[in-house]
């Protein structure tokens, strides 16, 4: 198991968003290709700042911000990122008329904010990040699920199925 992972695996605490941020950058080098990783936490926990770290290590050189309102943004970089917050959708009619599928162009990594409103869609093996916001700025994270996976491996936005 490679360093970071053991680190999330175990829990990591960050003292700042330039932490969290290179967090992400390393992480981001071990999510396997075309994959899913799922950011557990409530408002200000750090999900967008993680985000951004992983868009860094891609070479994604346009901003990357909260998709709160328009749902869903796309980025392309060494690795194109599909950055969807679930935060607003309330039932499977909505997250079918996103068509996720076509927004997904290898290599690619869908990483969704509130992943709970997504239900059976969430693919079963998508890594599982929790974040937590601590006192003074501090962020909590482990990396509570995941499977040690080929870095060519194809998760989809299907449920796994």
């Amino acid at each position: 198991m490679d360093d970071i992972l053991q680190k999330l695996h175990k829990g990591l605490t960050t003292e700042s968003a330039a932490e969290t941020q290179a967090v992400a950058r390393d992480l981001a080098l071990q999510l396997p290709s075309n994959h899913t990783l799922a950011l557990y936490g409530g408002l200000g926990a750090g999900k967008t700042t993680f985000v951004q770290g992983l868009a860094q290590a891609w070479g994604i050189k346009e901003p990357v911000t909260s998709p709160t309102f328009n749902i869903l943004s796309l980025y392309r970089g060494a690795r194109n990122l599909v950055h969807l917050d679930a935060f607003r959708l309330e039932n499977e009619a909505q997250i079918e008329a996103l068509m996720l599928e076509e927004w997904l162009e290898p290599p690619w990594c869908w990483v969704i904010e509130w992943p709970d409103n997504l239900g059976a869609t969430l693919p079963h093996d998508a890594w599982r990040l929790h974040l937590e916001l601590l006192p003074n700025d501090q962020r909590r994270m482990s990396l509570r699920s995941y499977l040690p996976l080929n870095k060519d491996h194809g998760g989809t936005c299907s449920g796994g199925r």
